[in-house]
């Protein structure tokens, strides 16, 4: 089979905003290479990539194409766009042309077989929690993909349900594929842990949050919830407090909030805004952190969790959406919306070292379940079914 890979949402100084499509695409054609000698792969990539980039992608089975027509994007109308990429796919002859996500379209005039990959519904589940702009485009695009695919993966169960739901496609066209973990997160980080922490200012125990700083991953309710644990831990202990809460992540959406509401609430102190977080200082975060929180109002799969469970720190999460389905028992659940509960929730972790104990090693047990080789494999037999 000669199989086509837009992989645009890698190495593109455009994307900067599809960090986990990225790493899902990075991932995944990594281990389909790896586990793949016998058919032919294009790859195609963002014209502004460097070719030096591209190079750890070379097999004697892969071609590298870039979209050389994207630079004049800015001078052509959108129909010329159309065409053009329409001209540059069908030239390639695919059996089967692979999208990574549901955003980045497929010409609606390529003919060829496709697949796409869906990794959310969030413009669905929480359209409030998105612009007008980005939640209007979004629905849009993504209803144009999924009745343009001969196929989709989806990245969850609840995803599934989701693309039923409100998209009206039926469960036979879809495969449930989960995504892997990488395998940095199960090993002892090389990197001094001390300097990463000293790095952020980090002087106390901590709790950390990990993803991008916008209104789905209900910062608001955990900025609360912690002043409510601070208050109460200072009760507790004659005014001492010993934590710090740590948001490790680029700024998205209405972050600008924040910072105002850690003043109102009197967090300064307490609370760190790291911003992106490079690959090689996850791990120590991870590991010196005392336990994660992510109390999402919604998530496709949710990745962080996972890197949490492989890191050995206990976790405690929504339940909603993809959450369960992800974490079976190895975490604490809360309900988002209830911020007492999750007041209560850190109170909890934070008092019982036992309890930590027995996620940790659940978390464990549970985020070895998800490998990368057995989603390459899988995702290699949805390509042979439309041959």
């Amino acid at each position: 089979m000669k199989i086509g890979i837009d992989a645009r949402s890698i190495l593109n100084p455009e994307k900067g905003d599809a960090i986990g499509v990225g790493h899902y695409t990075y991932q995944l054609i990594r281990h389909l290479l790896k586990n793949d000698s016998e058919n032919e792969y294009v790859i195609f990539f963002d014209f502004r990539v460097r070719e030096k980039d591209v190079k750890k992608f070379a097999r004697p089975n892969v071609t590298i194409k870039f979209y050389p027509f994207s630079d004049y994007r800015k001078y052509l109308p959108g129909a010329y766009g159309e065409i053009l990429g329409t001209a540059i796919l069908q030239k390639e002859k695919l059996d089967v042309l692979h999208s990574m996500s549901a955003t980045n379209r497929i010409p609606m005039g390529y003919t060829g077989k496709t697949i796409v990959t869906f990794h959310d519904m969030a413009m669905f589940n929480v359209p409030q929690c998105l612009s007008t702009v980005k939640r209007t485009r979004n629905k849009a695009v993504s209803r144009m993909m999924a009745h343009k695919a001969d196929k989709i993966i989806a990245v969850s169960n609840s995803l599934q349900e989701d693309l039923q739901k409100f998209l009206n496609i039926s469960n036979e066209k879809v495969s449930v594929i989960y995504p892997g973990l990488d395998e940095r997160f199960f090993q002892i980080p090389e990197v001094d842990s001390a300097k990463i922490i000293s790095k952020y200012d980090i002087s106390k125990k901590y709790i950390l949050f990990l993803g991008t700083l916008e209104p789905s991953k209900n910062i608001s309710r955990l900025l609360d919830a912690f002043s409510r644990f601070k208050n109460q831990q200072k009760q507790k202990n004659g005014g001492r407090f010993d934590y710090q809460l740590v948001l490790a992540g680029k700024r998205g959406w209405l972050s600008q909030e924040y910072q105002q509401m850690i003043r109102d609430l009197g967090l300064v102190k307490d609370v760190i805004f790291t911003g992106y977080v490079i690959g090689d200082e996850l791990v120590p975060l991870f590991r010196k952190a005392e336990f994660f929180v992510m109390p999402s109002l919604y998530e496709g799969f949710g990745m962080t969790v996972l890197e949490a469970f492989a890191t050995e720190t206990p976790a405690i999460i929504s339940r909603v959406a993809s959450l369960p389905e992800l974490a079976g028992e190895a975490a604490h659940f809360v309900n988002p919306m209830d911020t007492a509960e999750l007041a209560q929730a850190l109170t909890l972790f934070a008092g019982d070292e036992s309890l930590r104990g027995q996620y940790k090693s659940k978390g464990l047990a549970q985020a070895k379940k998800f490998n990368w080789d057995k989603a390459a494999l899988e995702t290699l037999e949805v390509y042979k079914s439309l041959k």
